[in-house]
């Protein structure tokens, strides 16, 4: 049973990490992605800002994430800002706020966590062209854009809220995560929660001991439809809500 909407006091605030620019459908999508689970959730449709990288780098976090319920780090990158990306990042996953990170926000997540728990201290991202370090992210040999493919998913707390343990998925990139890296970043905390069906590579991390930190290669919000949200974009929404 949903609630009536007006129940709530205020709808919800969620920060979008990243540069908006038009005509890109794993961005433009984030926004009706969010109206649909609130409509399905019985609560008012979110109000939405966007947070460039550069403004995360330059201002640090707090005056841009304090009063965020939920925070969604986008697809679009290189950002301008890889840094400002892993701080905006950080903060979410240090202040217990909801996170999802889809396409570069799974990227970019598995770096913040390399970097800051794992002690990978020079984890890069292969995108950005630096030479040295250790690429955590890295270009695939094979370019998932505009792919749909089946991830199995193996991890119970996701598959709850999928209801399912086999999905199929929209992908847009060309980068995801070097395989040789996934025992570290398990050993604190960010597990493989979905994988490949063909390849068996990770394809959706969740931050144990987190109320709600789900990455994923893939960009679900695509996949969402009126009367049919997308299973982790309702998650999230439905971690924000206040308890009680």
């Amino acid at each position: 049973m949903t609630s009536d909407p007006s129940d709530t006091a205020r709808p919800f605030d969620v920060v979008v990490i990243g540069e908006r620019f038009g005509d890109h459908p794993p961005q433009d999508t984030i926004e009706p992605a969010l109206q649909h689970a609130a409509a399905v959730l019985g609560i008012p449709a979110p109000t939405v800002r966007w947070v460039a990288t550069d403004d995360l780098v330059r201002d640090g976090a707090e005056p841009h994430l304090a009063g965020a319920d939920a925070v969604w780090c986008a697809p679009g990158s290189p950002y301008r800002s890889l840094d400002g990306a892993l701080v905006g990042i950080r903060f979410a996953r240090e202040q217990g706020r909801p996170f999802l990170g889809t396409c570069a926000g799974f990227q970019h997540a598995v770096i913040e966590v390399a970097r800051n728990l794992a002690g990978i201290a020079a984890a890069d991202h292969e995108e950005y062209g630096r030479e040295g370090g250790d690429l955590v992210i890295h270009e695939l040999l094979c370019s998932l854009a505009g792919l749909r493919l089946d991830v199995r998913v193996i991890d119970d707390v996701v598959a709850a809220i999928y209801r399912a343990d086999l999905v199929e998925e929209r992908y847009y990139c060309t980068f995801g995560l070097n395989p040789v890296y996934v025992p570290q970043l398990e050993a604190v905390g960010l597990t493989v929660a979905g994988t490949d069906v063909a390849d068996d590579q990770p394809r959706i991390m969740r931050m144990a001991d987190h109320p709600y930190f789900v990455i994923t290669l893939f960009v679900p919000q695509t996949s969402s439809a009126p009367g049919a949200p997308h299973p982790l974009v309702a998650g999230l929404l439905a971690a924000a809500q206040p308890s009680g």
